[in-house]
């Protein structure tokens, strides 16, 4: 049989079974039986059979193409984000098409008038506290869409987020609690509504905790360069805090290599915490503190309500508006004081 002439109609030939079943079965399709679906899988790959992707998309008025814009790409945040993500869009035979508009709002307009036509649904990761108008402004008005930690106060998609105010509070309080009374927090960017709720957690714990802590705050970006900076600022200060809460694990990254240049011993001389939980936290030494945060699974999850849209299930009384409570991780970076 010629490969380059090869069609669904050979596959259901030689699978016997119908064009629309293999049409199914290649779509992902529930209503499929797991050993048929296996077989048209099996006859498809020997025979090399490739779906035409623009007839397909004729045909079905459907793209099979998840559209994803974030502000970024670069760090560990984003790349356990897309892998929850990817896993579901592979398991559902989806194409993601993905877009970073770099912390530029006028970009990320773009990035969202450009996905109209070419994707089935989009997933939306929209950080910024002000001017949430922007985001709705520019957002396709049919398309399905799901939204990943952004905050629109009167919004009718589906917000998948997670509790920063109480993932600060809690860890403050692990803080407080080992005995460091004073505590330095480096924040995320000023317009970023996750950097926010987290330094707003970490100014009510040590509120309610009362007048014998104290807290210092420092500016940060959610990078390493930001947390190093601020690391340096600490100890050009003179005096250390007792604990260094950073507002994510890439500053506490930065911050615990400012404090190993300057000869600072991590939790000895100084306490450190972070949040997120990224990968590499547990791997560092000391291993670091943390709020653990399932990226991967937020990812997962958010892609997954998307494709039961985009099915058509609204899945009412579920509710659309899912909160992710993050995960108190203690690791040898906050030991109690004076603990050995």
């Amino acid at each position: 049989m010629n490969k380059a002439a090869i069609t669904i109609k050979d596959v259901a030939r030689e699978a016997r079974v119908s064009v629309a079943t293999v049409s199914r079965a290649l779509n992902g399709h529930e209503n499929v039986a797991e050993p048929v679906r296996k077989l048209v899988l099996e006859v498809a790959a020997r025979l090399r059979y490739t779906p035409h992707a623009a007839a397909r998309s004729l045909s079905s008025r459907r793209t099979n193409t998840i559209g994803v814009v974030l502000p970024d790409l670069y760090g560990e945040f984003f790349s356990e984000l897309m892998r929850g993500i990817d896993g579901v869009a592979r398991e559902r035979r989806q194409h993601l098409l993905v877009s970073s508009y770099h912390g530029d709002q006028e970009q990320q307009g773009a990035a969202l008038r450009a996905m109209r036509g070419r994707v089935d649904g989009l997933l939306v990761l929209s950080p910024y506290a002000e001017s949430p108008g922007f985001l709705t402004d520019n957002l396709p008005q049919s398309l399905p869409t799901v939204l990943i930690n952004t905050y629109l106060p009167e919004q009718d998609h589906p917000v998948l987020s997670i509790d920063d105010h109480a993932g600060a509070m809690t860890m403050t309080r692990h803080l407080l609690d080992v005995g460091h009374r004073r505590i330095a927090f480096i924040s995320g960017p000023d317009l970023n509504y996750d950097a926010r709720e987290r330094l707003r957690g970490f100014r009510d714990a040590l509120a309610a905790f009362g007048d014998a802590a104290q807290g210092i705050e420092l500016p940060g970006d959610f990078d390493e360069a930001s947390g190093h900076r601020a690391g340096q600022e600490l100890l050009a200060a003179g005096t250390l805090p007792d604990a260094v809460f950073a507002a994510n694990d890439m500053m506490a990254l930065g911050c615990l290599y400012a404090f190993a240049q300057a000869g600072v011993r991590v939790p000895t001389d100084v306490a450190l915490a972070g949040f997120d939980d990224i990968p590499l936290a547990r791997f560092v030494h000391p291993s670091l503190t943390t709020m653990q945060v399932s990226i991967a699974d937020l990812g997962d999850k958010a892609a997954t309500r998307l494709l039961q849209l985009m099915d058509g299930k609204n899945t009412e009384g579920e509710g659309d508006k899912q909160t992710l409570v993050p995960t108190l991780i203690v690791r040898d970076s906050s030991k109690p004081r004076n603990e050995p």
